[in-house]
């Protein structure tokens, strides 16, 4: 059983998880390359991405997983279907799967945080003092709770925060939490706009650099 290493690029980051599922089911399809697929009148070919990816992000290490069927080897399958994919998503490298998703620990990101009318003054200083805290407990949308949210501390979740401040923009290299539970970097975001409203940025660019396992190790 095959992994799929890709990126999502440009105006690809406006393609849905779900439309993103059909691009490659189509592109296994044009590119010749036989997958299993489930039994009965209308056959879906099995394909699942790990951690899918937020409507607007951009990611150079999205994973995909697949059953191929004999006929290829798996490092020949990118080049068949980097010839029928839409622009903006590449598949980069195809490999056997050796290590378990539940190992997948952290993502590496990079977030832009943009400001029309130049940085405030005091921003980064705000938003170091916000994230250098012991304990930030938020509420967090569920709907699994009968309160409607649940409470959760940000600060063990974040395992790095790095910023860079230039005119217009502030630019974050941080390190989340994948899973159990996962941090989406858009709700530190979301706590900087409620906490330090004068920090608040017009517009973030998200973007995954890499995915790492327990033992800080790149992800395959």
């Amino acid at each position: 059983m095959p992994r799929l290493l890709f990126a999502k690029t440009g105006n690809a980051v406006w393609i849905s998880h779900l439309d993103l599922m059909r691009v490659f089911q189509r592109a296994f399809r044009r590119g010749g390359i036989l997958i299993r697929h489930s039994q009965g009148f209308t056959p879906r070919a099995h394909v699942s991405i790990a951690l899918p990816l937020s409507v607007g992000y951009s990611s150079d290490c999205e994973l995909l997983e697949f059953t191929l069927n004999e006929g290829m080897a798996p490092e020949d399958v990118p080049a068949h279907m980097n010839k029928t994919m839409p622009e903006g998503i590449h598949v980069v490298e195809c490999y056997p799967i050796e290590t378990p998703l539940k190992r997948l620990a952290e993502i590496d990101w990079t977030l832009v945080m943009e400001y029309d009318n130049g940085v405030p003054e005091h921003a980064v200083a705000e938003i170091e003092t916000l994230l250098g805290q012991e304990s930030l407990v938020i509420q967090k949308k569920s709907k699994k709770s009968k309160k409607g949210y649940t409470e959760i501390d940000l600060i063990p979740m974040i395992h790095l925060w790095e910023m860079t401040a230039e005119e217009e923009r502030i630019t974050v290299h941080a390190r989340l939490m994948a899973q159990n539970p996962g941090l989406n970097p858009s709700i530190v975001i979301d706590t900087i706009r409620n906490l330090c409203p004068d920090a608040a940025p017009d517009f973030v660019r998200y973007h995954r650099n890499e995915i790492f396992d327990g033992e800080g190790k790149v992800f395959q």
